[in-house]
């Protein structure tokens, strides 16, 4: 129990850490951005935040595993066990999709910039988040595959297709496209006619 209680005192910490290097991120910067600006708003000292990330690049993948949700990849990819798979995918693109837009296409901007250029976030991003990510719903895919839930492809390539699709998505409204800032709703349907193909009508 005594660990239990200390491992939640970490995690509301860590928490506390990463909602405040996201809003001060947001607003300067990652480079402009100082620890002592988020411990400032994070109303702790300068040395606590030490004491769960060694820097901002470990603080920056903390919010790159926040966005990804990473805590909840084991329930999204083993939720569907039967009924409906393309109400089981429309819904996942749905929570994935508002996710972002409520409140981390800001944060979204500043990270992925930083991803790009700094090798050792991308290389930690890539082992730490994206491999595993991909890894799990790989095994899932299969076994959908396996039952005939989803067509025969190659998975492994096909979870890079759609990642890259959704990615590519949020860079184009990133850019400001008036036609995803007005239909972004409308994509959990669409995505899924374009990967399950159209609803068969009666």
């Amino acid at each position: 129990m005594k660990d239990s209680i200390q491992e939640q005192l970490i995690a509301a910490r860590r928490n506390q850490i990463i909602d405040a290097a996201t809003k001060v991120f947001a607003q300067k910067g990652f480079h402009p951005t100082t620890i002592r600006d988020i411990a400032r708003e994070a109303g702790i000292a300068d040395g606590t935040i030490y004491n769960y990330f060694e820097n901002k690049t470990a603080l920056i993948l903390g919010i790159l595993d926040r966005l990804n949700e990473s805590d909840r990849r084991e329930t999204d990819f083993g939720g569907f066990t039967e009924g409906d798979f393309r109400s089981y995918m429309k819904a996942y693109f749905r929570h994935r999709l508002t996710a972002l837009k409520a409140d981390n296409f800001e944060i979204f901007r500043v990270v992925i910039s930083e991803v790009l250029v700094n090798q050792e976030l991308r290389e930690l991003y890539y082992r730490k988040i994206i491999e595993p990510t991909f890894t799990m719903a790989e095994t899932y895919f299969q076994q959908w595959t396996e039952q005939y839930i989803v067509k025969p492809t190659n998975t492994r390539l096909a979870m890079r297709a759609i990642s890259g699709m959704v990615l590519g998505l949020i860079v184009e409204y990133l850019m400001g496209d008036p036609i995803l800032e007005a239909a972004w709703d409308e994509l959990p349907d669409l995505l899924t006619a374009m990967i399950m193909g159209q609803e068969p009508h009666a």
